[in-house]
């Protein structure tokens, strides 16, 4: 992975957007069908792309608000649907045209009160709260987000009444009917002009702030981080949460400062991430360069993505600190602190989570869900209460109420942040300080995720490798115990390939975007020794790739 040499610098003029044509471009543009790249296409955070590229236009949009208007009236949804914005410049534009598909189709519709952005989290809370004790007329919701990619894009997911991603056989109906519609020339949208949709009588306005911030003691003991008087510090950003901290620090009287306003859709005031992009990751050295020196001004600080389903953590002892060292925190801290959690509640982590969560559950004394990547795979345990916890390495986290109950199905990038605060205030220590007291207990672990080039066809390959295509019985001088391609927790695809030692693992999947493979992999010994396990596990997977193409070409060479 080459690191740019803009990586961690503020962002120059010549990368920001002009917003005027992207805007243009989203509504001018027209996606050909019979171009893969121009297609609606939901991947794990719904549909992704960019009005520049023509794969997210006006025509994308209003093809799937009527198909996600058809599923629901097929399914019998016909509760209110609650959609929110993040603060992309393609967003906006797309609330509008969503908002007028859904007007014609008489869904009745929850938009912010004060017009306002909206969080991905908050939107799950909304959901689970209207829906909590109800069997029919059930709530569902948009969340019109890009996440924390580069200012040119735009995204565009479902949540179905649990409130959390949509399966995989829910959106890949939606995208064939949208592409159906897009291919049709939309003659089978519904729409209303937008001034027409925005006074409409299923247009309603809410209150999703006021509902969120009130309900946080809920989740978080807000009133033990009052106490403390403990200095925080928060940099939005520049996305949906700016507006909740300010709210969450007046209405809980706590020592907390906002140090960064500002919106705006080109992100200049971002530095730059490690690829030469400007991209809203909390998780990044690169992108969280100005806010790492926070360290120095706050006993804890914290920054969300652009739709705050991630969290980002600056320790005053130890600066940023990487998403799986504060999962394991979280989770050590969690099942610690929660008296009304029942033991029988379980942790759940994602295949290509850091294996020191593996260990914190064990000394918990609590069960291990590992399950493949994405978030939809946490959603049913922590309706259920069954999971106390989903965290995932790309610094996705959400957990039960205090009470032991749903808080959301989706990632919530505020509430893991309180609980940072929370740990500081209640232990006297921060969570970088907490983490190395895990590891001089439970060992040190060495992680790293690089990227390598796939074709198409290798991809599909990979995705779908058996473990006894895996010929090596050993990894970086240990024996191999473990060739997964299916999770352990649930037993469903993982979509690449997991091998295991007793020191250490890697794992490799397919980019569903780029043409390319993503390798993680981590040692319990040295960085030495996750080198090695890295050099191999490339080897040993272009071997098993080799060997599958050589297997599809035998029948035609006999």
């Amino acid at each position: 992975m080459t690191i740019s040499p803009l990586a961690g610098k503020p962002a120059e003029a010549s990368l920001l957007i002009n917003v005027p044509r992207l805007i243009t471009a989203y509504y001018t543009g027209r996606p050909n069908p019979s171009i893969p790249a121009e297609r609606v296409a939901f991947g794990t955070s719904g549909h992704r792309g960019s009005a520049l590229d023509n794969s997210f236009n006006e025509a994308h949009i209003l093809a799937i608000t009527q198909a996600i208007c058809v599923y629901r009236e097929q399914q019998g949804i016909d509760g209110p649907l609650y959609i929110g914005m993040d603060t992309h410049a393609l967003s906006e534009p797309a609330l509008a045209s969503a908002l007028e598909v859904l007007a014609a189709n008489g869904v009745d519709v929850m938009i912010d009160a004060d017009l306002g952005y909206t969080p991905t989290p908050v939107i799950s809370h909304a959901i689970l709260t209207y829906n909590r004790g109800r069997k029919r007329g059930l709530a569902d919701g948009i969340v019109i987000t890009p996440s924390h990619n580069p200012p040119r894009f735009g995204g565009f997911k479902y949540d179905p009444p649990h409130g959390g991603p949509a399966d995989s056989h829910v959106t890949q109906w939606i995208e064939q009917q949208a592409n159906a519609l897009i291919a049709d020339r939309l003659r089978g949208v519904a729409r209303l002009p937008f001034e027409g949709a925005r006074i409409a009588s299923t247009t309603h306005r809410y209150h999703y702030l006021d509902n969120y911030v009130r309900d946080l003691p809920s989740v978080i003991d807000i009133e033990a981080i009052r106490a403390s008087k403990i200095a925080i510090g928060v940099d939005p950003l520049g996305g949906a949460s700016v507006a909740y901290w300010d709210a969450i620090a007046e209405h809980y009287g706590l020592n907390l400062k906002v140090v960064n306003r500002t919106v705006d859709p080109t992100f200049r005031f971002m530095t730059v991430d490690w690829d030469g992009q400007i991209r809203m990751d909390p998780s990044s050295v690169y992108a969280m360069a100005s806010i790492v020196d926070l360290k120095e001004r706050f006993d804890v600080a914290f920054a969300s993505d652009t739709d705050a389903d991630r969290h980002g953590i600056v320790s005053h002892s130890h600066g940023l600190i990487e998403p799986n060292h504060y999962l394991s925190v979280a989770i050590s801290y969690l099942f610690a602190n929660r008296p009304q959690w029942s033991q029988s509640v379980a942790v759940g982590k994602t295949v290509v989570s850091s294996s020191m969560i593996d260990r914190v559950v064990k000394k918990l004394g609590r069960r291990l869900v590992e399950v493949p990547v994405g978030f939809k795979w946490f959603v049913e345990g922590l309706i259920d209460g069954s999971l106390g916890f989903g965290g995932e390495e790309s610094s996705g986290a959400t957990f039960l109420r205090r009470d032991g109950t749903v808080w959301t199905t989706d990632k919530d990038g505020i509430v893991p942040n309180l609980l940072a605060a929370e740990i500081t205030a209640r232990t006297g220590k921060d969570p970088g300080e907490q983490y190395q007291q895990l590891t001089a207990e439970l060992g040190r672990p060495y992680y790293t995720r690089i990227d390598a080039p796939a074709t198409p066809e290798q991809k599909a390959r990979l995705e779908k490798l058996s473990p006894e295509a895996i010929v090596t019985s050993a990894l970086a001088g240990e024996p191999i115990q473990h060739k997964v391609t299916r999770a352990p927790g649930d037993g469903a695809p993982i979509g690449g390939l997991k091998v295991v030692t007793a020191n250490g693992w890697f794992a490799a999947r397919p980019s569903g975007t780029e043409d390319i493979y993503k390798i993680y992999a981590e040692s319990f010994k040295d960085q030495q020794h996750l080198d090695a396990i890295v050099n191999e596990a490339q080897k040993i997977v272009k071997d098993a790739l080799d060997s599958v193409e050589s297997a599809y070409r035998a029948p035609e060479t006999r």
